[in-house]
């Protein structure tokens, strides 16, 4: 059961496993354009995804995650949020990270609905993870049960840290 500060949440759209092809998505950039899955052409992607980048958590699981793999040449990470595009632009100024993707997905939740994170109760996205390869097939996911709580950083950092570099 997932849950949000102790409530059960109901989770929309069909939920990632290992060894899925990762559908394609639509979302806008901080400068309001719309950016695909697919522009990205790096071999490994890793789509980091919050309820919001204004609360505590999910900051330190953006900052982490960008922070721990940004050395990486062949590893895009994109965070996924419902925030506005100027709100992610004012948190990345602020968070000092201004090399820091981060897309929106207040319109349609299109990400939202293919990849099960779509809180029906909040609007919201549910705290996971996603790390794609060259194929765009998924290599590893987390869905966190309660969004107030961190991913399991260890496991995905070492997961990462892993995979074999170009």
């Amino acid at each position: 059961m997932k849950t949000f500060k102790g409530k059960p949440i109901t989770l929309l759209g069909e939920t990632k496993k290992v060894g899925d092809q990762a559908p394609d998505f639509k979302a806008l950039s901080i400068k309001n354009e719309v950016k695909h899955l697919s522009d990205f052409k790096t071999k490994y992607v890793l789509l980091n995804v919050v309820p919001s980048l204004d609360t505590t958590v999910c900051d330190v699981q953006a900052r982490t995650v960008n922070l721990e793999l940004s050395e990486r040449s062949d590893l895009s990470v994109i965070t996924i949020s419902n925030d506005l595009p100027f709100a992610q632009s004012r948190w990345c100024g602020n968070a000092g990270l201004p090399n820091v993707i981060t897309l929106s997905d207040h319109l349609d939740l299109d990400f939202a609905n293919k990849y099960g994170t779509n809180i029906k109760e909040l609007r919201l996205q549910a705290r996971s993870v996603f790390v794609l390869d060259e194929q765009r097939k998924v290599i590893y996911v987390e869905y966190v049960d309660e969004m107030s709580q961190h991913l399991n950083f260890d496991n995905l950092l070492t997961f990462v840290k892993q995979l074999p570099k170009e």
